[in-house]
């Protein structure tokens, strides 16, 4: 579905639960760590008591011996919206550069994207280190002005993007919130449809990645795009603070 037009978008995505049907990293650590104590740590994420990095540190510990056989059985079972790979011949078809930013481990998110022949996208994520049985979180995209995220997908949108970008985050989490407040269009479900209707930030709600193309032609139809000017205002201060 191929549109001429002069727009192109620099399009963000989620994994854990927007690109693939379950949140991986989740059920991950409620099959093989310990469930009570996983939700434990999760909701004190989520309340800001600790933050992105502490919150995998702690999760890891929760899982005392991996065994890596069951391990990458438990993700192969994970499967990826279908929608999702419509999406991206659409935008391969079209132009639109695909990111996909996620806060969990790089190990079964490649795995995952090769299964389904995605591992050429362009992916900024946490990397998983396994010794002695254990497995241990490593953060190499932290920012050092912020410790909230393990991964800071606000650097990542920022660094792949121009001004004169249109830009488009997709996700439906807690760590959503943050970078979704600097690109020009999101697209909303779960936690991160609550958090822009409580703090009244201008979204799409979305179930599939379908409805998603549907309404980047209509965009892509448009003589003029009207950016959003929060969002701008949010990147001139990350600018300006070097």
């Amino acid at each position: 579905m191929i549109t001429e037009n002069p727009h192109k978008f620099k399009i963000f995505v989620d994994f854990d639960g927007t690109i693939t049907k379950k949140d991986v990293g989740e059920n991950m650590f409620l099959t093989f760590g310990d469930p009570d104590k996983a939700r434990e740590i999760v909701q004190r994420w989520i309340s800001e008591e600790i933050n992105s990095k502490e919150t995998w540190i702690q999760l890891c510990e929760t899982i005392p011996s991996l065994d890596m056989q069951k391990f990458d059985e438990f993700i192969n079972s994970m499967e990826v919206d279908e929608t999702f790979l419509d999406f991206v011949n659409y935008c391969n078809e079209n132009g639109h550069e695909i990111f996909v930013l996620s806060d969990g481990l790089d190990y079964y998110i490649n795995k995952i994207l090769k299964r389904y022949g995605l591992e050429n996208l362009t992916l900024y994520s946490n990397i998983a280190e396994f010794r002695n049985g254990r497995i241990y979180p490593v953060f190499p995209y932290t920012d050092e002005e912020c410790d909230r995220c393990a991964n800071c997908k606000r650097n990542h949108i920022i660094n792949n993007s121009a001004d004169d970008d249109i830009t488009i985050y997709i996700g439906d989490g807690f760590s959503d919130t943050c970078p979704a407040q600097f690109t020009d269009f999101i697209f909303a479900k779960n936690s991160l449809l609550k958090y822009c209707e409580k703090n009244r930030i201008s979204y799409y709600p979305f179930e599939n990645f379908n409805e998603i193309i549907l309404r980047i032609e209509e965009l892509s139809k448009r003589r003029r795009i009207r950016k959003r000017r929060q969002a701008e205002l949010n990147r001139r201060a990350v600018y300006l603070q070097g």
